[in-house]
């Protein structure tokens, strides 16, 4: 029996020896056959194999609005191939909506063939770690980890939101997300140079800036209104990820972002409504 496993892993290691040289024949080849097969309009759902955690329309989806967006002069250039184990990734920039940046394209290798894995735009250089020990390591820029931030967190509120409704309901698991006495806590402590009414915007102004990483307009403050502007990495997480859309409908993702201002607007003495302007959105504070 040991005999046979050991048979068995020899024909499967020169198998995959064998694949891995075949493409290593012409070093950019799977990259060139999905380039050509996506331009095409021969590039099918069948050809994806995902991680674990994704579907396979998610990362059609996201295939097929780039390819509507795609300069094919840039995805015909040669990229940067790496391959690892059983995976190979495609670095290469792409430009779209006039903003270049630099994507990782994944595929899995297998004896009949490659399939399409993963697509992603964030990526750490991890690899380039020169020698240990070391106290240093390879970074991204702020922006990048505003959002890495953002998604790992929000993934988990969702999924614990999930939970929450399964077992108690909806209006349960809406309610765990109400924070508002906390929140007014940290600006009447943190902020306390000023009355506690102008001490809640100016604080969720920083907060949501300084350390959640959105880009956040005050544009007016005084004893009865303020108008805050938000660009908030928030709404733009459901659009661009490839999971919350099929955790969470849009509309309870929304509810769960207005049941928090809503919430702390009101412990702090404001009334609140909220304007939204596709993924950016308008705080408008009132009193009575």
């Amino acid at each position: 029996m040991r005999q046979f496993q050991l048979y068995f892993i020899i024909f499967f290691s020169i198998s995959f020896l064998i694949v891995n040289i075949s493409y290593a024949q012409d070093k950019f080849s799977i990259w060139k056959e999905f380039v050509a097969d996506l331009k095409n309009d021969k590039f099918d759902i069948n050809q994806i194999s995902p991680y674990e955690g994704l579907a396979k329309e998610v990362l059609m989806g996201f295939l097929s609005d780039m390819k509507e967006k795609a300069i094919w002069e840039e995805w015909e250039t040669d990229p940067e191939e790496y391959i690892v184990n059983q995976h190979i990734h495609y670095l290469i920039p792409l430009t779209f909506d006039e903003y270049k940046t630099t994507y990782c394209f994944t595929f899995l290798i297998e004896e009949n063939g490659w399939y399409f894995r993963h697509l992603e735009a964030l990526f750490i250089r991890l690899d380039k770690i020169s020698s240990l020990p070391t106290s240093t390591f390879p970074d991204v820029e702020e922006g990048m980890k505003n959002w890495m931030r953002e998604e790992i967190y929000w993934s988990k509120q969702i999924y614990l939101f999930n939970l929450l409704a399964e077992d108690k309901g909806k209006d349960f698991a809406f309610n765990y997300f109400r924070d508002g006495l906390g929140y007014l806590m940290g600006a009447r402590t943190w902020v306390p140079f000023v009355p506690e009414q102008k001490a809640f915007i100016l604080y969720l102004c920083w907060e949501q800036a300084n350390l959640r990483g959105n880009t956040i307009t005050l544009e007016k403050l005084d004893d009865n209104e303020a108008i805050v502007k938000m660009d908030l990495i928030y709404f733009k997480l459901y659009k661009n990820t490839g999971h919350l859309k099929y955790q969470i409908s849009y509309e309870d993702y929304q509810k769960i972002f207005e049941t928090i201002w809503y919430d702390r607007a009101n412990n702090a003495g404001w009334n609140l409504t909220i304007l939204y302007e596709n993924e950016k959105c308008v705080f408008h504070f009132t009193k009575e």
